[in-house]
């Protein structure tokens, strides 16, 4: 190129050739990276004999064979920088990531550069000026010439080096994962050639689709496998073995989504050339250790429930209330540990958040007294579950419909259509009533006055009639309404009365009352099946005016407050 006299078009099918000898030998290296680590060609024979014959000849006064022999040896000493440069570098393709490599790549070629503008310094251009037919001036100039397009080559070559540093970074990984033959195969391609092109402003490449088509193929097969292998594990470990099958079943959903996460993971690291971004790993670090703690979660709790269902069904005398507090705090420190892990993984320094925990802590948490217990108020709501948000409910004197559980503060819509903000820190230490926590029987109750001058026989036969007819309404809940309990509450397991955990009441109550001032009473006590206020209203209704009509046909009249004077006449 620079002594032919060519045309642009000659020039640039010259820099395809040159990229295309450039990649031939960039594979080829990669593909024998030992070996050329191994064997560094350091011309140290060629030096040491060109050292002697140069003082040999400065001895004699040949003055052009000094320049030949010169410049011959600062070719050899370029090539063996090169060498160098070129062993640093493959062994700088190990790094961790390719911001690591690329730092190795400033630090080497600023060394190569050093050592060339040592070896270059002297300027020879004036012999391939001089006019002299001597064969030893036309072999000094040869090999002027050639020296300096070796300092063109070391300078294309590092050009080259930046220019090709992500697949070089990338061969390496396929050299590593024991793959680059079958690479270099199918990139030998011209289809994958013309195919790579197109993909390559997208950062793809046919190889990496295959590579993460595959992945993707294998990591779905990975899943039974883990299944398989974790069903094993829980079959060596005692307290486990019984509980296998259910356990997998509650981690199959949660292992599922974590297979889903380590194949996006994958990946994303395929297709950042093998490389791990800092900030991309820290973020899926964060979500596997999340998942990991929900994973240990779910295997003691499902664990626990299946245990608690079998302390249900033999009637132990183990205290409920001891359990179920066992579990939390067991839960409680499986969410700690989760929390400490997800911040080792975010960056978080635990010793200085640990330490953070003592008087300077203290302090903080003195001077947010309230903020604090309102914090835990909220942890004691949501892990409570004492009401849930859409639940009818009054404290400290306040109804309405819970619209937002926040961080600091419970929102509530009253039925007045005002919005109430209520702090949590007060459910803490206040009564709570939630009409929501029901899911069988609303309460029914009346008293029945009927005068006093009614007879006991129709009493008797009207509160016979009211029983019956509450235990054949369709609406009204009776110890033959059937109901079927949850069998499963999460992954929180507790030991309770179902009945009073879901609120399912059955009971029917007829019974003549009390002798009242103006009225023998009859106390009426039932549940309607629905929980809901207008069907309620509904069903209670209905009741009241069948005993309307079971008064009616026993002749009976309900009282009203009244007052009878007797007039007594002194004897």
């Amino acid at each position: 190129m620079n002594d032919a006299n060519l045309s642009q078009e000659q020039i640039e099918e010259l820099v395809r050739k040159q990229e295309y000898l450039y990649d031939q030998e960039l594979n080829t290296i990669i593909a024998n990276k030992q070996d050329y680590i191994e064997n560094v060609q350091d011309f140290s024979k060629e030096i040491f004999s060109l050292k002697k014959i140069i003082v040999i000849n400065k001895r004699l006064g040949n003055r052009y064979a000094v320049v030949r022999d010169e410049v011959q040896l600062k070719s050899y000493e370029i090539l063996k920088n090169q060498n160098i440069l070129i062993k640093n570098i493959l062994l700088s393709l190990d790094v961790a990531t390719i911001d690591d490599f690329e730092q190795k790549l400033n630090i080497y070629t600023a060394q190569n550069q050093k050592a060339l503008s040592k070896i270059t310094a002297k300027d020879y251009k004036y012999i391939l000026r001089l006019k002299d037919d001597s064969f030893i001036l036309q072999a000094a100039k040869q090999n002027i010439r050639e020296y300096y397009a070796l300092q063109e080559i070391n300078n294309d070559f590092i050009a080259y080096l930046y220019k090709a540093e992500n697949k070089l970074y990338r061969l390496n990984k396929y050299a590593k994962y024991h793959i680059i033959k079958p690479v270099l195969f199918i990139n030998s391609f011209t289809s994958v050639k013309i195919i790579d092109s197109v993909l390559k402003p997208y950062g793809l490449s046919v190889v990496k689709l295959i590579i993460i088509f595959l992945l993707i193929v294998f990591i779905y097969f990975l899943r039974k496998v883990f299944y398989i292998l974790l069903q094993k594990l829980f079959l060596k470990i005692d307290f486990f073995n019984k509980y296998s099958d259910q356990i997998l079943e509650k981690l199959r959903k949660s292992v599922g989504t974590l297979i889903l996460i380590i194949n996006i993971n994958m990946v994303i690291y395929v297709y950042n050339n093998f490389s791990s971004d800092e900030d991309i790993s820290r973020f899926f670090n964060i979500i596997y250790g999340f998942y990991f703690t929900l994973i240990i979660y779910i295997i003691i709790n499902t664990a626990a429930a299946i245990k608690l269902a079998s302390f249900e069904k033999e009637k132990t005398n183990i205290k409920s209330d001891l359990i179920n507090v066992g579990l939390k705090i067991i839960n409680f420190f499986i969410i700690i540990m989760g929390l400490l892990i997800v911040l080792y993984f975010a960056g978080i320094d635990l010793t200085a958040v640990l330490s953070g925990l003592g008087i300077g802590g203290l302090a903080v948490a003195f001077a947010a007294k309230d903020t604090i217990s309102n914090f835990f108020g909220t942890l004691a709501v949501l892990f409570s579950n004492v009401f849930s948000q859409g639940d009818w409910i009054e404290v400290d004197g306040q109804e309405g419909v819970v619209v937002e559980i926040g961080l600091r503060v419970t929102t509530l819509r009253t039925f007045d259509n005002a919005l109430i903000a209520i702090p949590n820190g007060i459910f803490a230490n206040k009564e709570i009533k939630n009409w929501n926590k029901r899911k069988l029987g609303r309460r029914i109750k009346m008293k029945l006055g009927v005068k006093y001058d009614s007879k006991r026989e129709d009493i008797n036969n009207a509160i016979k009639e009211i029983r019956e007819m509450l235990q054949n309404h369709p609406q009204i809940a009776t110890k033959d309404t059937k109901y079927e309990h949850k069998t499963d509450y999460g992954y929180m397991a507790k030991l309770v009365s179902k009945d009073d955990l879901e609120g399912v009441k059955k009971t029917l109550l007829v019974y003549l009352d009390e002798f009242a001032d103006s009225s023998i009473n009859i106390l009426v006590y039932c549940f309607s099946k629905s929980v809901e206020w207008e069907e309620w209203l509904k069903t209670k209704q209905d009741v009241m005016e069948k005993i309307m009509i079971i008064f009616e046909k026993n002749s009976l009249e309900f009282a009203f407050p009244s007052l009878s004077i007797y007039n007594e006449t002194e004897a």
